[in-house]
């Protein structure tokens, strides 16, 4: 094992998210974002499709978005604390990149492949950020499913949702670590 492989493994393995609400200012600015957002999109992409995209949310959009998760939650009938948390996850945030998955027409590749990867795109983007020292955390929720939220605060078109808000900014504190799976508990050997 080398050096470099023994680092990655160790970042990996140790690798912690940032609560949202420990996020402040400064975020990345657009040069410090691009790579990361470069980094983000090599991901496992079978047939070349690129079947997600990233909506970079910053200044006055969030504010707006927190609004409008105020307004879709009170008509939807949600639960008046979700509804605080979702405004609040939106308002408070120093920058958020929404990963967009946006599966194409393929024979080949099947849109579930598609999500996996747009899975993978927020996971990747997530990691990218902390290890360029940034806090950083993965949130979907409500909003990201309801389609009103959608076309009207991100101007997504039908067949497209949100794989995950990944939020990004300075920490305020570190983040305590939380209990981790059994590995023998949760991994089957077949031998023949």
């Amino acid at each position: 094992m080398t050096n470099q492989t023994r680092t990655v493994q160790d970042f990996l393995t140790t690798r912690r998210s940032f609560p949202y609400k420990t996020l402040t200012t400064p975020a990345p600015s657009r040069d410090q974002l691009a790579p990361l957002l470069t980094a983000a999109a090599r991901v496992p992409d079978h047939g070349k499709l690129e079947p997600w995209r990233f909506i970079v949310l910053t200044d006055a959009a969030l504010p707006r978005l927190s609004s409008l998760a105020e307004q879709r939650g009170a008509a939807l009938g949600i639960a008046p604390d979700k509804i605080v948390k979702a405004a609040a996850a939106f308002k408070n945030a120093p920058l958020i990149v929404a990963v967009i998955a946006r599966p194409e027409p393929s024979d080949k590749v099947p849109e579930i492949e598609q999500l996996y990867s747009a899975g993978a795109v927020c996971l990747s983007l997530l990691n990218i950020a902390l290890a360029s020292g940034w806090g950083a955390n993965w949130l979907s929720g409500w909003p990201g499913h309801d389609r009103t939220f959608l076309a009207d605060g991100l101007n997504l078109a039908a067949h497209e949702t949100v794989a995950g808000f990944i939020h990004i900014g300075t920490p305020k504190c570190a983040p305590t670590d939380r209990p981790r799976p059994d590995i023998n508990s949760i991994t089957d050997w077949i031998n023949t």
